[in-house]
């Protein structure tokens, strides 16, 4: 029987997701967002903890808070921001009674010169503690988080798939205490109801303290990948932020924070929580392992853009990724029944509804290289079923009349999904066709654009051909 309210902020956020996904059946859900957002396993309140009114009736009946806001802005006075919504929070939680906040905040030596990002975050923990009177804080403090859509994990895999020879920083070598991202949502998990006295400051980590260059190296050894780092004494943070953001354009914003905080060692001195909790934290060999296996489990995360069909870059949504898509949309005026009906007979002997000689060359490409190859065809010729056979895909992900997702199991140098979304605009259907590939490295960007030309026509057909069939059936 779920018998505590918790309220989760940054739900939405990297690790805010990752915790109402562990918790979600032990506990009624709170989630506060600044926009409105569904959140099927949660509450939903909209406010913005930077405007204390909008925050009235957050804390009601809330028994645990976590506090997973932080700003990583790269311009205006993110320390104040910082300041005033720890302010406008502790305050909150403590006339609501709140029993427990738990905050996520970062590792460094206090005494040392800390970077204002890791200044900052460590501040937000006192600032809680001061003005929170009567409400326990629980804080812990981590350095680099490893695993799958994490930001530092993201840079590390951007800068390993993409550079053969790395010119390395002084930075790139001070240790750090990476911890994989389970065993950081473990510990906040038996945080809620762990029996601790007082307000407490634990410092996590996983068992080896390393620096970026090793974890990149244990990266590229995992992935098979032959990385050269040239060691150089001297480039700056600034000029190492400016390299991140030429090398990983999606950085820019936040590449100089991340630099500025490398400069600090990162590592667990006093390791309490180990003591205090039932968490075993993971190697950095097993912690890269996880989360290049998640990268394979990860279900895409789609852009929203409007355009008709775009080529570019992950979505703002999917932002840490190398991944490359082909989105086209259509209008067919159809019942929503037979438009899905149509999508989910893709593939067998109904074939691809364009170029299928192009799809069965592509099948016997695929079975001399030792693929899966285009003969498994399909269980059911008009229904589809998660873990189902298509040709050389599988089903990741059905939702009737709303979503299919295959995923690739040709021979592909990286992964590869084609989805399809139906949503009804008055009278009319709108389909939105999306092809999405993750390389590896760069014979996977080299294998992405060799083949642009033919996804031109094959996508292109495909969507139109769909429609025809659509048309021809309803006629």
């Amino acid at each position: 029987m779920k018998e505590k309210k918790i309220l989760i902020t940054g739900a939405s956020g990297y690790i805010g997701g990752r915790l109402l996904e562990a918790i979600k059946d032990k506990y009624f859900l709170r989630v506060l967002v600044r926009s409105e957002k569904k959140f099927p396993d949660a509450e939903v309140f909209v406010g913005d903890v930077l405007k204390p009114q909008s925050i009235k009736g957050l804390f009601d009946g809330i028994d645990t808070a976590f506090y997973l806001i932080h700003s990583m802005e790269s311009s205006g006075d993110f320390v104040e921001k910082d300041r005033k919504a720890a302010k406008n929070f502790a305050k909150g939680a403590q006339e609501a009674g709140v029993r427990r906040v738990i905050y996520l905040g970062g590792l460094g030596v206090k005494h040392e010169e800390l970077s204002s990002h890791l200044k900052s975050r460590q501040e937000v923990g006192e600032i809680l503690r001061q003005n929170a009177k009567g409400v326990q804080v629980i804080e812990f403090r981590a350095s680099i988080i490893i695993g799958a859509g994490s930001l530092s994990y993201e840079m590390i895999r951007a800068l390993v798939e993409r550079l053969p020879v790395m010119i390395t920083p002084k930075w790139v070598w001070t240790k750090a205490q990476p911890i994989y991202i389970r065993d950081v949502i473990d510990y906040l998990s038996e945080a809620i109801e762990k029996q601790i006295d007082g307000n407490m400051v634990f410092e996590i980590g996983g068992k080896d303290p390393v620096s970026y260059g090793d974890i990149m190296r244990e990266y590229a050894k995992q992935k098979g990948l032959t990385r050269y780092m040239i060691h150089v004494p001297v480039l700056s943070p600034r000029l190492s932020s400016l390299w991140l953001g030429l090398i990983t354009p999606v950085y820019a914003k936040v590449g100089r924070k991340l630099v500025d905080s490398a400069t600090n060692e990162t590592c667990v001195k006093n390791p309490l929580a180990l003591k205090v909790f039932a968490v075993k934290p993971k190697s950095l060999h097993e912690a890269i392992k996880l989360a290049i296996e998640g990268e394979k489990k990860h279900l895409p995360r789609w852009s929203d853009s409007d355009s008709f069909m775009s080529f570019k870059k992950a979505s703002p949504d999917f932002v840490l990724s190398d991944r490359l898509f082909d989105v086209r949309e259509a209008l067919v005026k159809a019942p929503k029944e037979k438009v899905f009906q149509a999508i989910q007979e893709i593939g067998g002997d109904r074939g691809y509804y364009y170029g299928n000689f192009l799809w069965q060359i592509r099948g016997f490409l695929d079975l001399l290289v030792g693929g899966a190859g285009f003969r498994r065809g399909r269980r059911s010729p008009t229904a589809l079923e998660e873990g189902d056979v298509v040709d050389f895909w599988r089903v990741e992900a059905i939702d009737p009349g709303v979503k299919l997702r295959l995923r690739a199991e040709m021979k592909v140098p990286g992964s590869a999904w084609l989805e399809f979304k139906i949503k009804e605009e008055g009278d009319k259907v709108r389909i939105r066709q999306e092809a999405a590939f993750d390389p590896d490295g760069i014979w996977g960007k080299l294998y992405w654009y060799s083949l642009y030309p033919v996804h031109q026509f094959v996508f292109k057909g495909m969507l139109k051909g769909i429609c025809r069939y659509i048309e021809k059936e309803k006629s």
